[in-house]
């Protein structure tokens, strides 16, 4: 059984990439391949239903993201190298993500991007703000090149509202950054997506400033060893 459902979330992922892939065109000013907003749309809704929840709150969810990596034809990280391989692709980020409100922080072998919800959605909104797609296209080829690593993404809200609305808010928005990574060539399998609702705050809700950095998305990234 977890076997089938991990074979029906990776091929609804592929598809749902697959889809946003052919509905890309070509900009005429820059020559590059840019995705329309309504194609856009339809493959967050493919990502955010079935293929995301198979990878979402699973016991399994670790040993199916190797098995993803290992399916690609990527081997583990060994020993020493780990440390330098997250050093890289640390200062890569860092680089990349400088003066974009994304926080780059090294904590042992992991790597967390703190992304405010305050530049990535608008209020009470799930959709990426279009001016924040830069940063997430930047996250996403640092992601590809340092392809041996896993990854969770994971929405969090402050404590306003109930505790329903939160965690599906969240969820949503950690679909929709989930979907535009796919869509910029992240592998599916590497990804766990998960919504924390109020779970986990950073900062004290009761103040507007806390309740500020408590909406977030989070990528964690880890190394892939044995």
């Amino acid at each position: 059984m977890i076997m089938r459902r991990a074979r029906l979330a990776t091929v609804a992922v592929a598809l749902a990439t697959m889809s946003l892939s052919a509905c890309a065109s070509v900009d005429p000013y820059t020559g590059q391949s840019r995705t329309s907003r309504a194609a856009y749309g339809a493959g967050i809704g493919a990502l955010a239903g079935a293929a995301i929840g198979a990878l979402t709150n699973t016991s399994h969810s670790r040993e199916m993201q190797k098995n993803a990596l290992i399916g690609a034809g990527i081997g583990a990280l060994a020993g020493g190298g780990v440390g330098a391989y997250m050093d890289n692709q640390a200062q890569e980020l860092s680089s990349e993500l400088r003066g974009t409100g994304v926080s780059v922080t090294r904590s042992g072998d992991q790597i967390i991007l703190n992304m405010p919800g305050n530049v990535t959605f608008p209020t009470n909104g799930s959709d990426v703000n279009s001016n924040f797609y830069p940063t997430l296209r930047s996250v996403a080829k640092v992601l590809n090149h340092f392809n041996q690593t896993l990854i969770d993404v994971q929405g969090f809200t402050d404590s306003t509202g109930s505790a329903d609305y939160n965690l599906n808010l969240s969820q949503q928005r950690a679909n929709s950054v989930a979907a535009y990574l796919a869509a910029q060539g992240v592998a599916p399998g590497r990804m766990i997506v998960t919504g924390r609702g109020e779970a986990a705050p950073i900062a004290s809700n009761a103040t507007p400033e806390g309740k500020a950095q408590n909406r977030r998305v989070e990528i964690q990234i880890s190394p892939y060893v044995n």
